[in-house]
């Protein structure tokens, strides 16, 4: 256990699995006060269990449909009313669907912006006035189809895409009003995320997983697969001291797997 984050607080979306369970332990650890968002309340108290048993301080959790401005204003208000205050805003909720485009309805699409894109939106603005007066930190969890784009996910490539451009321009304000805004974008990474999109991808190609999986390593032509520990570990750098004078920065992790410059 550490205390590079003591007396922090960090607001954490999709903190109950995958990225987001990762960043929150991640956090928890450093000694921050975490809030840990998501739809499932189970899921999000075995993360708080797990963070409890490792040490840390004990989560608070919301369950609510962050793809919704009511389940939005639901997080900011039990922040508001304890602890009162967000240093840190993590911005790891979100999940589109993969597959065939001419057979993905507008549904799909809706779907895909409303929690990641829109649920991004909506927290930031919410939760910008506490961010300010924190000279606080705004981290995105992204994705690497905002600058590789997939034909199997084209949903995923947009919102990833609107997403970049969004925290490129709040980063802009981010300088004017004191918070540091920055983006991750992970590579393939073992979360149960990632099993999805490889069964929608399979389905979409009429390939088996397997082979979805042995085209997508041998494209990427990395070492390994990603791990939520990777991610986690440079969202924790760029919240702290060292990483003062970043901002702005969309950083790949995905073992070199990203094309072009």
């Amino acid at each position: 256990m550490g205390n590079t984050l003591s007396g922090k607080v960090a607001v954490i979306t999709g903190g109950s699995r995958g990225i987001g369970r990762a960043v929150a332990k991640a956090f928890a650890a450093e000694g921050a006060e975490t809030v840990l968002a998501a739809k499932s309340e189970a899921n999000l108290t075995k993360t708080a269990d797990e963070i409890v048993a490792a040490g840390g301080k004990k989560p608070t959790i919301v369950a609510a449909d962050l793809g919704t401005l009511a389940g939005c204003q639901t997080l900011f208000d039990a922040v508001k009313a304890s602890p009162g205050r967000c240093d840190i805003l993590v911005n790891s909720a979100g999940a589109t669907k993969a597959g065939n485009f001419i057979e993905q309805p507008d549904e799909l699409w809706l779907d895909g912006f409303a929690l990641k894109f829109f649920g991004t939106v909506r927290l930031s603005r919410l939760f910008w006035p506490m961010l300010t007066s924190a000279r606080g930190h705004v981290v995105m969890i992204n994705g690497g189809m905002a600058r590789q784009p997939n034909p199997q996910n084209l949903v995923g490539g947009s919102v990833n895409a609107a997403m970049a451009n969004f925290a490129k321009g709040l980063s802009f304000l981010g300088i004017k009003d004191g918070v540091s805004v920055n983006t991750i974008h992970p590579g393939r990474t073992n979360t149960d995320r990632n099993a999805d999109l490889m069964k929608q991808e399979a389905a979409a190609s009429g390939k088996t997983i397997a082979e979805v999986a042995a085209d997508q390593a041998k494209k990427a032509g990395i070492r390994r697969m990603g791990e939520p520990e990777d991610i986690s570990a440079l969202a924790l750098f760029l919240v702290s001291p060292a990483a003062g004078h970043i901002q702005g920065v969309a950083i790949s992790v995905d073992g070199g797997a990203t094309q072009g410059i």
